[in-house]
């Protein structure tokens, strides 16, 4: 046995998606991190040995505009591009190679920290080190450190340390939520093991181990729905524990849940009542279970329902997350009833960063399923994208203190623009919050382009002629009012009968800026509509809002008519459809509450179409301007520069009164973050980079005769967030009066977008 001291700025404990991108976003910020996991691979739930899909504020397509940026985002495309098929080895393939990249970080596998140095009274404790057995190596490992990240699940570090937590659930009284019991309780979440299946082209028999569930003697043939085509989290429900102790009971709940996957496809193959499951076998089963809930640390402020639901905007707002609160019965696999209750806010969520450290630990951070937040709330931070943002503020916030010499506390409290700047620096969105980043030169700078996109249309074209979609449900259009809407002209089919037919229009805002659906009425009109067609139909409403918003025009049901979609995305414009009776739920497998605007009003089927429309005046939502101290993702409108019609290397240019000293620039392109994506491919998505990227470009400078010097040429670009170090002649900063950004191409788009460019002095 080896005996080891390793000294660090940071530690962080556990390597699933939040630990791994703590320490990716402290390393970035020059600090030295230990990431020290307990098993030999990275991702936790979302690795191979569980397989849980990353899921986050997207919520499978319920939320609009919703898809995590940052290192979370970096991964999701990555995996994307690379793992088309969902490769489960692949996308841990991925999770390492993020990690292997950055020389700041030591990676500790399969090394198990049981042991923890701190001391102080119980108030005010200090974790001074932590010692971690390496399994298979024979190396005790103490690791030493500034700051102390528990991305653990469930958080073994922090109860080491003396983190005051909780386990359980609150009364309501506590915090007066609806979903709350009326007496606390320790009961959990239950944990889940999943399997996976193929085809072998050839009939299987099964033969039931001895341990295999008599599905008969449970309520699960009743109360939940099999099928063959169903791999991996289509199985979510298979979950129990959630009465017991879920660490401590462990190797009980495994036992459980694997007899139970042994009935279910012992049922399947050998119950008659699946002939199309002849010639499949098992392929995977795992061994450990998916834990969902654990230690929950107290912070200086407890997340509630309230907060979830009602999108209460913190001050010290660091993240951002859009699932459901979704709680599950404690008899998990064995309740009668739904194996869920689900609830959405009319959008995404804010999280502060007082839920991410120990209120009574001076230098002890926490992210994932662990942080500071009632078990209802808990029901919506828990998903693993979520957990990734999660992680990387609370690893920006540690690198931080370490740099400024603060403790959490002190960041949170005293400095948290200095949090959310460095956030959006690295392109993790804080939602609702501007780039106003002082060594960000290009906010000092004129901002002009080649072109830029003035109106706000989609018509047909000879390629895409689009279809009629009847009106036998409301239907509606997301539009930016930038600075005004004034009139929308609507394609429409008349009804057949020979019989003119009035058209009800209303206009409605969306609430909070961050929503894309109907919340505030804002007026009624009517619109006659001659019989067939198509026809231009004019809707005239004369909105002037006070600020650039986006609204949204519905269009309410009528008999015999149509819209007319087409088959082309609109940037700036989202198209909804009103759920009616008799369309499928999100989940299949779980009732609907009643309410839920997002869960009303949704883009099935709609996703990256529009119906016909011309909006007067011109719009300014895309003016070049929008790329720079901007919100980095639609907020209340795009958010971006989109060039005019199309055009060849369309450019984007930074003009000083001055020269500057330019040693760094950042760009952040468009990715479309409406388009929802998935680690294991839940949802497929036909591209492998989404086609809005700019793929080749060039950064130029101007020099004092006013000619145009190449700095930097990329092709085959794939990222949404791209770093670039500016060498002048000399091998120092760039001296120059002027910068441009030539696009050359994109991955498909006919326009150039850009989201941000930003520019730093040496």
């Amino acid at each position: 046995m080896r005996e080891e001291e390793a000294h660090y700025d940071i530690a962080v404990i556990g390597g699933g998606l939040a630990g791994t991108c703590a320490a990716i976003a402290a390393a970035r910020l020059g600090r030295r991190v230990a990431l020290v996991n307990n098993r030999p691979v990275l991702g936790g739930n979302a690795s191979s040995e569980i397989r849980v899909w990353v899921c986050g504020a997207t919520a499978h397509g319920v939320q609009r505009w919703a898809r995590e940026t940052g290192i979370m985002g970096e991964l999701y495309t990555e995996n994307q591009y690379r793992n088309p098929e969902g490769n489960p080895y692949y996308w841990d393939q991925v999770v390492l190679d993020a990690v292997h990249a950055e020389p700041n970080i030591d990676l500790y596998l399969n090394t198990d920290v049981r042991e923890v140095d701190a001391s102080g009274p119980a108030d005010s404790r200090e974790v001074h080190s932590c010692t971690g057995w390496m399994m298979g190596s024979e190396r005790r490992i103490t690791f030493h450190a500034r700051q102390f990240l528990d991305c653990t699940g469930d958080g073994l570090l922090g109860h080491l340390a003396g983190a005051h937590y909780r386990i359980g659930r609150e009364a309501r009284t506590e915090f007066d939520e609806p979903w709350a019991q009326s007496e606390a309780d320790r009961s959990l979440l239950g944990s889940t093991i999943l399997f996976h299946t193929k085809d072998t082209g050839r009939p299987v028999k099964f033969v039931p181990p001895a341990h295999a569930k008599d599905l008969s003697t449970t309520p699960i043939l009743r109360n939940r729905i099999l099928r063959t085509g169903d791999n991996g989290c289509d199985y979510w429900w298979i979950e129990w524990g959630g009465e017991l102790d879920t660490v401590h009971d462990n190797e009980r709940i495994r036992d459980e849940l694997q007899s139970v996957i042994m009935g279910i496809w012992d049922h399947i193959k050998n119950s008659g009542q699946f002939p199309d499951a002849a010639n499949l076998t098992l392929e995977w089963v795992g061994s450990l279970p998916g834990k969902r809930e654990y230690r929950r640390f107290l912070g200086d402020y407890v997340l509630t329902q309230q907060d979830i639901l009602q999108q209460h905007q913190f001050e010290d707002r660091i993240a951002f997350g859009g699932w459901s609160v979704d709680l599950h019965p404690v008899q998990g696999m064995y309740a009668d009833g739904p194996g869920a209750r689900q609830q959405y806010g009319d959008g995404i969520f804010h999280i502060p960063l007082r839920s991410l450290y120990s209120a009574n630990v001076t230098n002890l951070h926490f992210a994932g399923r662990n942080i500071s937040a009632t078990h209802v709330a808990f029901g919506a931070t828990r998903v693993m994208a979520t957990c990734a943002t999660l992680g990387e503020a609370a690893g920006t916030a540690a690198a931080l203190c370490v740099a400024e010499g603060l403790t959490p506390r002190q960041l949170a409290t005293e400095r948290p623009e200095l949090v959310r700047r460095t956030l959006l620096r690295q392109d993790a969105s804080v939602i609702g919050i501007a780039d106003e980043d002082p060594d960000n030169l290009a906010r000092t700078a004129r901002v002009t382009a080649s072109s830029w996109l003035t109106r706000l249309a989609a018509e047909p074209a000879p390629d895409a002629p689009g279809a009629p979609y009847p009106l036998t449900r409301d239907l509606a259009l997301l539009l930016p009012v930038d600075p005004a809407l004034d009139t929308v002209d609507l394609l429409v089919h008349g009804a057949p009968d020979g019989r003119s037919r009035e058209l009800t229009v209303e206009l409605w805002g969306t609430g909070h800026p961050e929503n894309a659906v109907p919340v505030d009425h804002l007026l009624t009109t009517t619109v006659t509509v001659p019989p067939d067609g198509p026809h231009w139909v004019t809707a005239r409403l004369d909105h002037h809002p006070d600020t650039s918003r986006n609204a949204i025009l519905v269009v309410r049901a009528c008999t015999d008519t149509a819209l007319v979609l087409l088959p082309v995305r609109t940037d700036g414009v989202l198209a909804l459809r009103r759920k009616v009776e008799g369309d499928a739920a999100v989940d299949h497998d779980i009732p609907e509450e009643d309410g839920q605007l997002v869960v009303e009003w949704q883009a099935r089927g709609l996703r990256r179409q529009s119906f016909a429309f011309r909006a007067t005046p011109d719009t300014t939502a895309f003016h070049p301007e929008r790329a720079v101290g901007g919100y980095q993702r639609p907020y209340g409108g795009p958010q971006m520069w989109s060039s005019g019609p199309e055009g060849d290397a369309e450019w984007l240019r930074l003009d000083w009164d001055d020269e500057r000293e330019l040693a760094e620039i950042r760009l952040v392109f468009d990715d479309d973050v409406d388009e929802y994506l998935n680690n294991l491919h839940r949802h497929r998505t036909p591209y492998e980079v989404m086609p809005e990227l700019v793929r080749d470009y060039r950064v130029q400078s101007r020099d004092a005769a006013g000619a145009w010097h190449t700095l930097l040429t990329v092709t085959d670009n794939r990222r949404r967030h791209r770093v670039h170090t500016l060498e002048g002649a000399d091998g120092g900063p760039v001296r120059t009066g002027a910068l441009r950004l030539v696009v050359d191409a994109t991955h498909g788009a006919r326009r150039a977008h850009v989201i941000a460019f930003k520019a730093y002095g040496a």
